[in-house]
């Protein structure tokens, strides 16, 4: 349980000696606490908002702790909506725990994780999913999901939830008006039961195409795994390290090289790719080989995405297929993996050749490569951001206002979804309007769920608990 009487103290900048560290206060004893370990031209608590101060921090003793900066941000223009105070002293980890040490003789405590944004939120500075937002921003691996947690912090999905909402609070509101007068909907004059179902398949289009995007938008936030496959020697190794620029696999014409699985992080087209490499995928009596390709069957039923690479200079491409067709068991109970067939080794094919091959994989997205030469990369590495995401590579650049990247904000649209699909049936089956009110009110809670409107203290406390401290 948060109080927000209590003024709180943490530092902002991580753990470890470097050129400043920054201690964050907040609070409404935040500015008289400061002031009262603050030697400067002036006390701070006559000094004005948004204002910069050098001077020294000094004990109870008056004994010199270090020479700061500190920064006022008076109520409610602040990053929490209380007076804050920034405290910039060196980064020496024993001088800013000094200061703490201060802080906490004077009737301050540490916050706890997230403290000073769940403040923000409670005092109206952000919603929850601009506060999520925070957090993705600070854990973004790539421009695409930076850009992303940006444009979610600049309210642009909120903004979108809150359109829809508006939708069906002006349902609400008619048909509640209509209530007043006649509890039998198909008699309320204001609302006709066409208006009615218009505005009800407007909503649940924009929610359906919100969820959409959730796929990609969890890749984009979170990365994919993409394992690399293939028989021996087809060229797998080469394309990691194109992949990667960087001579990661080692590279030999004697089938069987690689043993064990390669690992390493790499951004392609904006999403952050766990790419692995593996043993070549055949029938051999060598014991330590055989664990390889163990191994790399068992990664493949882990990964999200499967590039099969294949030879394209050999004449007879069976084994591949029965290689994929093991791969990707596409019975009932199971949708298939995603496989991208990457044809190496084109530099030896003659265009003709190359046609028939696409006949054999066409049931593949398919991409034609040359790793000794380097050509075909930047098509290969489209279709890996198209086939992980579902969408081109630019989509999210000029979408990402309304792109789903929190599990959260999905199970909400699908729940508010699920509601306004009660209430069309409760309006088919000519229900009592008090029905159709109690599922409008259903769907807008769930979207009052993410932007925080309609919370509850276990949400926060499960979306804060994973910040650091001094955020």
């Amino acid at each position: 349980m948060i109080h927000l009487e209590d003024t709180i103290t943490a530092m902002a900048t991580p753990n470890g000696v470097g050129a400043i560290s920054i201690i964050r206060i907040s609070g409404n004893k935040a500015i008289d606490v400061a002031d009262s370990i603050f030697k400067g031209k002036m006390h701070i608590t006559d000094a004005n908002t948004h204002t910069v101060h050098y001077g020294k921090v000094v004990d109870a003793q008056n004994n010199f702790i270090d020479d700061v900066l500190l920064t006022i941000f008076k109520a409610p223009n602040s990053y929490t909506g209380e007076d804050v105070i920034e405290v910039s002293c060196h980064g020496n980890p024993l001088i800013g725990q000094k200061i703490i040490d201060l802080l906490l003789e004077k009737d301050v405590r540490i916050a706890e994780p997230g403290e000073f944004t769940k403040r923000a939120f409670l005092n109206g500075k952000l919603d929850l999913a601009q506060a999520e937002a925070i957090i993705d921003l600070i854990r973004s691996k790539t421009e695409a999901s930076f850009l992303s947690a940006r444009s979610m912090l600049e309210g642009r999905f909120s903004k979108k939830a809150n359109e829809i909402k508006e939708i069906l609070t002006g349902l609400l509101m008619r048909l509640e008006a209509e209530l007043d007068f006649s509890e039998d909907f198909s008699e309320a004059e204001g609302l006709s039961k066409e208006k009615f179902s218009e505005g009800i398949e407007k909503a649940g289009d924009a929610v359906k195409k919100l969820i959409s995007t959730y796929d990609g938008g969890r890749v984009l936030k979170e990365g994919v795994k993409v394992i690399i496959l293939g028989r021996p020697n087809a060229g797998k190794s080469s394309l990691l390290n194109i992949l990667l620029k960087e001579e990661r696999a080692i590279v030999t014409p004697v089938p069987g090289t690689t043993r064990d699985t390669i690992e390493e992080v790499v951004s392609i087209k904006g999403i952050p790719v766990r790419l692995m490499d593996t043993a070549g995928l055949r029938d051999t009596e060598d014991v330590v080989e055989s664990i390889g390709v163990d191994r790399a069957r068992k990664r493949a039923a882990e990964a999200g995405l499967i590039i099969f690479v294949a030879d394209c200079s050999q004449r007879d491409f069976s084994e591949d297929l029965r290689m994929l067709n093991s791969i990707n068991d596409r019975s009932v109970n199971k949708p298939g993996k995603k496989i991208i067939v990457v044809a190496n080794k084109t530099d030896l094919v003659k265009n003709g050749n190359l046609e028939e091959i696409g006949k054999i994989f066409s049931g593949y997205p398919l991409v034609f490569v040359s790793a000794l030469k380097e050509e075909g990369i930047p098509a290969l590495e489209e279709k890996i951001h198209e086939e992980a995401t579902g969408y081109y590579s630019g989509f999210f650049e000029a979408d990402q206002g309304e792109l789903v990247t929190s599990e959260r904000h999905r199970d909400a649209l699908v729940r508010a979804l699920e509601g306004m699909d009660r209430l069309k049936s409760t309006a088919e089956q000519g229900m009592p309007a008090e029905f159709i009110a109690a599922d409008l009110r259903w769907s807008l809670n769930r979207l009052g769920e993410i932007t925080g409107e309609v919370t509850t203290e276990d949400i926060l406390e499960r979306i804060f608990s994973e910040f650091c401290i001094g955020k």
